[in-house]
């Protein structure tokens, strides 16, 4: 199992020390630096910048979203970021959420997986530098009765195969992903839960095309913070968690109060949920189950650490990308390097 780290959005407090954190995971060896967007900074530019100031470390979009970008542009980007870094890009994609791609994109958010599969299959033809064509639900290219016509690509990617993950998080949406995609970044991955939740629709999506999960990359974003006393380490995560079950979405349609349901926490996730609509954060953040945090999250001693990395690992993750807790550079630091130790420890390096 590999190691990542996620910088998350740019533009979330700590800027002045996410190219130093960068920096310092490329120096202790970890295979990919990811970024993030969502409707403040933009994903390219972040990632332009630590590749410029990394050397080996992979970058990666862990997303850039679907309804922010046309397929072609996003194999512009790819192939872009492809050349500029040596071959160290990976494209992650997603669809986002309907209140930022309606609200913010203005795109309906309907048909979302059937979307995702035909802008795949676009990104994938366009980056393959073959003249681009395609007859679709979302997409015609060239437009017809019009001036245009097919182009190809002009920028060469390093790699013959840029590596494509799709964020997923619901079965259909994970089905599809092990079907079209090369990897899935995953969030809120509990081993324990793994199977039902994660594994078997994405090795459902394998046997479609005849493969296994051998070569697949799931990649679980993983909270970690290091110390004795987990219960005062999961409450850093009390705030974070709440969000994205309580608040990520609206009250019919949050992925993640679902996900939270199919782990088996739905009568907690609907206190939360209730409560962070209601303007309640602290009492949503109350709310939430520490059994869920510690099931999700890394804490405690760098040896219980290294115990819950086999666990992922033993559940089927590749990449185990890291989000360290702190507020100041060198407790990032210091959540990277245990890291690395767990690892080794684990016997996973």
């Amino acid at each position: 199992m590999r190691l990542g780290i996620n910088l998350g959005y740019w533009g979330a407090g700590m800027d002045a020390d996410n190219l130093a954190v960068a920096q310092e995971a490329d120096r202790l060896g970890y295979a990919v630096c990811w970024a993030a967007e969502a409707y403040g900074s933009d994903v390219p530019t972040v990632l332009s910048w630590v590749a410029a100031q990394t050397e080996r470390i992979d970058v990666g979009s862990a997303i850039l979203q679907i309804p922010a970008r046309t397929p072609a542009m996003t194999a512009m980007t790819a192939a872009t970021l492809d050349s500029l870094s040596g071959g160290r890009f990976r494209l992650g994609l997603g669809v986002s959420g309907p209140q930022v791609s309606e609200g913010w994109y203005g795109v309906r958010f309907d048909r979302p997986l059937a979307r995702t599969r035909e802008y795949v299959e676009i990104v994938r033809k366009a980056m393959s530098r073959e003249r681009l064509t395609h007859q679709g639900t979302h997409w015609t290219l060239p437009l017809p009765e019009g001036p245009g016509k097919p182009i190809k690509l002009t920028v060469h990617p390093i790699r013959e195969r840029v590596p494509l993950y799709i964020a997923a998080i619901g079965p259909k949406n994970l089905e599809q992903t092990g079907e079209i995609a090369d990897g899935a970044l995953v969030i809120f991955f509990s081993p324990e839960h793994a199977e039902e939740t994660t594994l078997a629709p994405l090795r459902a999506g394998r046997e479609k095309i005849g493969r296994t999960m051998d070569g697949f990359d799931l990649v679980p974003t993983v909270p970690l913070a290091v110390g004795d006393d987990l219960t005062a380490l999961a409450d850093h995560f009390r705030p974070y968690t709440a969000l994205y079950v309580g608040g990520m979405g609206s009250r019919k349609q949050n992925f993640y109060h679902r996900l939270a349901h199919r782990m088996g926490f739905g009568e907690a996730a609907d206190t939360i949920q209730e409560r962070y609509l209601s303007g309640d954060r602290d009492g949503a953040a109350a709310a939430v189950p520490h059994e869920l945090i510690d099931a999700t999250t890394l804490i405690g001693p760098v040896e219980r650490i290294a115990d819950r990395m086999r666990a992922f690992a033993d559940a089927g993750a590749t990449t185990l990308s890291l989000a360290p807790a702190g507020f100041t550079r060198e407790e990032r630091f210091a959540g990277l390097r245990a890291g690395v130790t767990a690892l080794e420890r684990a016997g996973l390096a």
